[in-house]
């Protein structure tokens, strides 16, 4: 699949271009990409070692990058000739001594060679269009590079090997065939073709394929929901009373002393965050001020950010101090949120709006007292040890099944998604992607019901070419010059 023809304002041509493929800084090597028509003769221009002109493909050239008669550093040139590239074109990859000062003065040497800087996702963009990878494949490239936690990297790679694209193809394959079969019926008289007097009547064609084809996309369509989880990670807030132990679990978590823990109530003034892993899940974590009534005036910033806090996060973790015991104060929050919950509930007319997961600590088991019954009626407590990690384990699982209810799933992943394991065969990676699966859902969900009704085929045949269409968008078949700029431009330099 090449797509020479098309054109994208900024990225539609093929002259030479390079930019950094590593961020410059103190590093032991800076490695600056370069690629298009001339782009190895234009690196001979400045290169001691003039093999490099007839050097075949994948190979590594050694010599000086020089300038005006100066020598700028002695580099290593990695050579790849079109099409055997990443790009598809002739393409060079230099690498160069670390440092911001030498790369710089390289890069200085290839514009004034004639190259120009690359744009963001250039590279990939001409890879694209050169026909070396789907755009499924273009945007796990930008996936990859962005994964928070070891797992999202394994679910990129996935969509990098073609997982996602050979679905989307099948799928799409299936719809065209219902739509063939649709079509013949449309540009044939009845008396010229032999079928059941029902279907030439109106009813759609191959239907349990194309009920197939939807159950599928229905799947797909659902996976995005946890596959947005691995990528942009959960937003958990650490909560609860002053002294309550948040700091200590915050610091727990991390495994390094980043919040300052004291025995004076209101030594946290103001929020703190970092990211940790949990199932290979990202977790934002934020340790936020005790909440409490105060006369201090900065100490109250702290407890109105922490609310605000509480109010945006997606789950909340809320510390009881088990040696204080269970007070008025974790009864009001209690009632707040869960008044906040029917709320929200009412304004959305859903009575079976989902609730913001709260996990309830019983914090300080190592010393406190043991507890005997919870007093929140529709909640458990954990006992947890934020000072030993006593009941971490059942934290994490219970933050794990926390994490499954945001997803839409049961404790036993009813999507066919679960946080664990790699028995799914293919996700959606992108918002993108989720928006044109739906589309073809909504698409083919009403072809299928206007069958049911027995609507007259040349009413189904353009539904059917809008799922088809849809499809063929996520892949990049049918493509729009916007579309692809602002998809690309998303991407690092380099890339």
């Amino acid at each position: 699949m090449t797509h020479n023809s098309f054109t994208c304002a900024g990225y539609g041509d093929d002259s030479p271009v390079a930019a950094f493929a590593t961020a410059p800084g103190n590093s032991a090597l800076t490695l600056i990409r370069c690629s298009g028509i001339g782009s190895i003769d234009l690196v001979s221009s400045v290169f001691s070692n003039k093999k490099i002109k007839d050097a075949p493909g994948n190979t590594v050239i050694h010599g000086w990058i020089v300038s005006s008669g100066n020598k700028i550093d002695e580099v290593l040139v990695s050579v790849f000739r079109a099409p055997k590239s990443y790009t598809g074109e002739d393409s060079l990859d230099i690498s160069c001594h670390g440092g911001s000062v030498t790369g710089r003065a390289v890069m200085e040497a290839l514009r004034e060679a004639g190259f120009r800087d690359a744009l963001p996702g250039e590279f990939t963009f001409r890879a694209f269009m050169n026909g070396k990878m789907d755009l499924t494949r273009s945007e796990s490239v930008m996936e990859l590079v962005s994964a928070k936690t070891s797992k999202g990297r394994s679910h990129a790679v996935k969509r990098l090997c073609g997982s996602l694209e050979t679905e989307i193809n099948e799928i799409k394959q299936l719809l065209v065939q219902v739509l063939c079969s649709a079509e013949i019926y449309l540009d044939y008289s009845e008396d010229e073709i032999s079928a059941d007097a029902d279907e030439i009547a109106g009813k759609l064609p191959n239907r349990d394929i194309a009920s197939d084809a939807l159950a599928r996309l229905r799947k797909l369509s659902a996976s995005w929901r946890l596959e947005r989880i691995f990528q942009e990670g959960i937003t958990a807030v650490i909560a609860g009373r002053p002294n309550a132990g948040k700091s200590s679990l915050f610091n727990f978590l991390l495994k390094e002393d980043r919040s300052i823990v004291t025995e004076i109530p209101g030594t946290t003034r103001d929020w703190i965050e970092a990211w940790v892993s949990i199932e290979g899940i990202p977790i934002r974590l934020l340790d936020t001020a005790g909440l409490r009534q105060t006369a201090d005036s900065i100490e109250k910033i702290g407890v109105e950010r922490s609310r605000r806090l509480v109010e945006e996060a997606e789950i909340i973790l809320y510390l009881i101090d088990g040696e204080q015991g269970v007070t008025g104060e974790d009864m009001d929050f209690y009632a707040s949120l869960r008044n906040a919950d029917t709320a929200k509930a009412q304004l959305a007319h859903n009575a079976a709006e989902p609730r913001k997961p709260l996990l309830l600590l019983w914090n300080k088991s190592d010393i406190a007292p043991a507890l005997q019954q919870s007093p929140f009626a529709d909640n458990n407590m954990i006992c947890v040890s934020a000072k030993t990690g006593e009941g971490v384990e059942n934290l994490f699982s219970a933050i794990k099944g926390a994490i499954q209810e945001l997803a839409g799933m049961d404790a036993g992943g009813s999507t066919g998604f679960q946080l664990s394991g790699e028995q799914f065969s293919a996700a959606l990676g992108t918002a993108r992607q989720k928006k044109l699966v739906d589309t073809a859902c909504a698409a083919l969900e009403e072809a299928l019901a206007m069958t049911e009704n027995e609507e007259p085929l040349d009413l189904i045949a353009p539904l059917l070419r809008e799922a088809v269409n849809a499809l063929g968008e996520i892949t990049g078949e049918v493509s729009a010059s916007d579309i692809l700029e602002e998809m690309f431009s998303r991407f690092c330099v380099g890339k």
